[in-house]
């Protein structure tokens, strides 16, 4: 593919897919061509405010009609499976949200899929990309951790806080069977297994949901956006999947952990925590102070490193833009996910040992997903499949 520009489409323009394109544009050379929102007025409005030259409408006119050479998928849960497999039987590359799809037939369908075409896939597990993330990794590959104790995570939000906060998350047949595991916890859980390199082999689970039933509003309200309407505005609707959940869990080596999962949780605006105790020292991190890794010893002082190319491993520099001090957060993490991805397309194919999540970890975590689910209905232990 040489220098020129790999066009690009990006289909979902609600919260994130407008953090995909900001993103795409800033990891090189890379045009987005097309977008797809379902809703015209809507979809033209988008193109428009974000200087993309066509919309459509219909997924597939779009797949057909553009010369494109990789898709973004960031609508609804239910959707990801049929969009991913029609751009892969078209010849494109394909990097997805999470969940991958909603079941694990349908990732596996779509890993085969991907694997005969030969095309590059991904799934946007982006929180891997903060820099002081890998640098724990790297602590624990070096033998600076030690042996791992014990993990203790959490993910908290309370952007569904009130009766009256509403989204398409809370509905089974758009968003499947969990709510908070499967959107935020399964970022939480895919980070405890990349930095610890152990895998999770039994899970016990326990759900909670503080809002039987919601007020889901009859105009349309964005994720995060914090607006509210008028008592007439909503309609009472039954809720079935978690707004809370906690997991026990048992890895590969024998040690144990917990997860806590909330998205009622005031004040948490999107606090990703994890706190790894290993035989020399331990690690903990949080995704609301991003450029700072606190290092817990127990004969001297403790100590934080702030995220710095010259103070952090050489093998996490690549993905640091900015000399310390100068913070990246959120919004980086996505850029270098997809400066690494886009590589590999630019090769126009899937490397030996991709240094990205792909399918691959999208069905992982379907298999855990499903399994703390099953783990909660059941109120026991499930071993992972």
């Amino acid at each position: 593919m040489s220098n020129q520009k790999i066009k690009v489409a990006v289909a979902g323009v609600g919260f994130i897919g407008p953090v995909h394109i900001e993103s795409i544009r800033r990891a090189g050379n890379l045009d987005v061509v097309a977008l797809f929102h379902p809703f015209e007025s809507e979809a033209a409005e988008k193109a428009a405010a974000m200087g993309i030259p066509k919309y459509y409408v219909d997924y597939d006119k779009m797949i057909k009609e553009e010369a494109l050479d990789c898709v973004h998928i960031c609508t609804p849960n239910n959707l990801h499976y049929p969009m991913a497999k029609t751009a892969l039987l078209a010849g494109k590359h394909v990097i997805c949200e999470k969940p991958l799809a909603t079941t694990v037939k349908e990732a596996e369908e779509l890993l085969a899929l991907a694997r005969e075409k030969k095309l590059v896939h991904a799934v946007s597990f982006n929180l891997r990309y903060y820099p002081l993330v890998r640098q724990m990794k790297k602590m624990r590959e070096n033998g600076e951790l030690g042996n791992v104790y014990s993990i203790m995570g959490s993910y908290l939000q309370d952007w569904l806080f009130y009766a009256t906060d509403y989204n398409w998350r809370l509905e089974p047949d758009k968003s499947g069977d969990s709510k908070a595991i499967a959107d935020i916890g399964s970022h939480l859980i895919d980070l405890i297994e990349y930095i610890s390199g152990l895998s999770i082999t039994e899970v016990m689970a326990d759900f909670s949901t503080v809002h039987p039933t919601r007020k889901k509003p009859l105009k349309a309200v964005e994720t995060y956006s914090g607006k509210m309407l008028s008592p007439e505005d909503y309609a009472d609707v039954p809720i079935k999947t978690e707004d809370y959940a906690s997991v026990l869990l048992r890895f590969s080596n024998g040690s144990k952990g917990v997860v806590t999962v909330s998205q009622v949780a005031a004040g948490r605006k999107n606090r990703l925590g994890l706190e790894i105790h290993g035989s020399n020292v331990t690690m903990s991190w949080n995704s609301e102070t991003p450029n700072d890794l606190w290092i817990g010893k127990r004969n001297e002082a403790n100590q934080v490193l702030m995220r710095d190319p010259s103070l952090v491993d050489k093998d996490v520099r690549s993905i640091i833009a900015y000399p310390g001090g100068h913070n990246e957060g959120f919004g980086d993490t996505s850029k270098q996910l997809f400066k690494e991805i886009y590589a590999a397309v630019r090769e126009g194919k899937q490397p030996a040992t991709p240094t990205y999540p792909t399918f691959e970890e999208g069905l992982r975590e379907l298999r855990l997903c499903d399994a703390i689910v099953e783990s909660h209905r059941k109120q026991g232990w499930v071993r992972i499949s």
